[in-house]
C-alpha cells in the first residue's frame, strides 16, 4: 500500500489514526509536530501521501504543507481540522487539498485517502 505521514498534535487521535491506516494495509509515519515531520521527510524521503492537522502547536498545517511542498511539490495531503474560520478555509482550498473536519467517521477518512492515493484530489 502506501506511506503515509501523519501530523497529529493529539495523541489519543494520532494513535486513532495510525491504527486506522495500518489496519488498511499503509505504513504510517506518526509525528506531533511540524518540525518533527520536515526532519522525518529530510531524514527518510516523502511519503506517498500526508494527512495534516491544521490545528499544529507553533505553525499550522497549511504552513507545514507549504515547506514540504517546497521540497516535494506533488505531495498529496489532506487536512483534518476543527478550524473553520473563512481565511483558514481559504488557505486549505488554496492548495487544492481535500479536507475533513472533526470528528468524522471511519469510513469518510478511508474514502478520502484512498481517493488521494488514487489521484482523485491532485495537488493545487
Amino acid at each position: 500500500m502506501a506511506r503515509l505521514l501523519v501530523v497529529e498534535d493529539e495523541p489519543d487521535l494520532r494513535d486513532l489514526l495510525v491504527q486506522r491506516f495500518e489496519a488498511a494495509g499503509h505504513e504510517v509515519v506518526p509525528v506531533a509536530t511540524c518540525a518533527a515531520a520536515l526532519r522525518t521527510v529530510e531524514a527518510d524521503g516523502p511519503p506517498d501521501a500526508a494527512v495534516l492537522d491544521v490545528d499544529l502547536p507553533g505553525r499550522d498545517g497549511v504552513d507545514l504543507l507549504g515547506d514540504l511542498r517546497e521540497r516535494h511539490p506533488a505531495l498529496p495531503a489532506l487536512f483534518i481540522t476543527v478550524l473553520w474560520s473563512g481565511e483558514l478555509l481559504a488557505r486549505m482550498k488554496a492548495t487544492g487539498c481535500p479536507y475533513l473536519t472533526k470528528p468524522f467517521a471511519a469510513r469518510d477518512l478511508r474514502a478520502a485517502v484512498d481517493d488521494l492515493l488514487s489521484g482523485g484530489n491532485p495537488p493545487g
